[in-house]
């Protein structure tokens, strides 16, 4: 009888260890190859990185073709799962994707509720403004003022930072953050506080606006991918994968199809 137990111990540990090298039984990278698609979460709202054609009805811009170079890596499909800046962390933690591409920042506080891979573009916050006022929005102070009506769209880290930093300034929350430059390019409001790669696109297709502080912007970070805490291997695969992406000269190459500059 101890014989027959021992057996099965044994035959039951080699199971295990056949099971776990053939990706069953947790390993999600395996399980996303079995599906045969790579569930994306991303915004659509957030040019240059991620953008909804309403009339193509599909996804567009830096984030979109790096995860589908991603999904090509996997050998599998991609299919986009719509998110908001509100949202974003939840649907995260709630595994409504398996990873999020949307030009997102990295930050102790995301990595504290998910994970988040290396970083493979550098960014910040800074000022987008009308070319006519250039001169006026050099810095924090000049901005921080009740006549100065910022606009910032709902739930991201730019109007985190507009309440931070800009206390005393006229605050304005719109719900499309894609319509923004638009708004400040007609006066409905003044300021966009963005992201570099962000204030670099619309500055570079909108003669009349500008993005004077790319070059010292408020703060200093990376763009990365944004995954739930159970997906650890993928992970794994994602940063590999980044590297081989910046090793190739892709990232380079999405850089100057993407990210315009004045």
């Amino acid at each position: 009888m101890k014989k027959i137990c021992y057996s099965l111990l044994i035959l039951g540990l080699i199971l295990s260890v056949v099971l776990f090298f053939s990706g069953v039984g947790g390993d999600e990278v395996n399980e996303i190859k079995t599906r045969g698609f790579l569930l994306v979460g991303t915004t659509g709202d957030y040019c240059p990185m991620s953008y909804f054609d309403s009339k193509t009805k599909s996804y567009v811009g830096f984030d979109i073709e790096l995860a589908q170079d991603l999904a090509k890596a996997l050998g599998v499909k991609v299919r986009f799962v719509q998110t908001s800046w509100k949202t974003l962390m939840k649907d995260t933690v709630d595994n409504k994707f398996d990873v999020a591409l949307s030009g997102i920042t990295v930050t102790d506080e995301r990595k504290q509720q998910a994970l988040m891979s290396r970083g493979y573009l550098n960014n910040g916050k800074t000022v987008l403004c009308r070319k006519a006022d250039i001169g006026k929005y050099r810095d924090l102070e000049s901005i921080n003022s009740p006549d100065v009506r910022v606009m910032e769209n709902p739930g991201g880290l730019n109007e985190k930072f507009a309440r931070e930093h800009l206390p005393k300034a006229n605050l304005i929350i719109h719900s499309v953050n894609y319509e923004i430059p638009k708004l400040i390019d007609t006066g409905v409001a003044d300021v966009m506080i963005t992201e570099v790669v962000e204030a670099k696109y619309y500055s570079g297709i909108n003669k009349n606006l500008s993005a004077p502080l790319t070059d010292t912007p408020f703060t200093k970070g990376q763009i990365g991918m944004l995954l739930p805490k159970k997906n650890k291997n993928l992970l794994k695969f994602t940063n590999k994968f980044i590297n081989e992406e910046i090793k190739s000269g892709r990232i380079e190459e999405l850089k100057r199809k993407y990210i315009y500059y004045e």
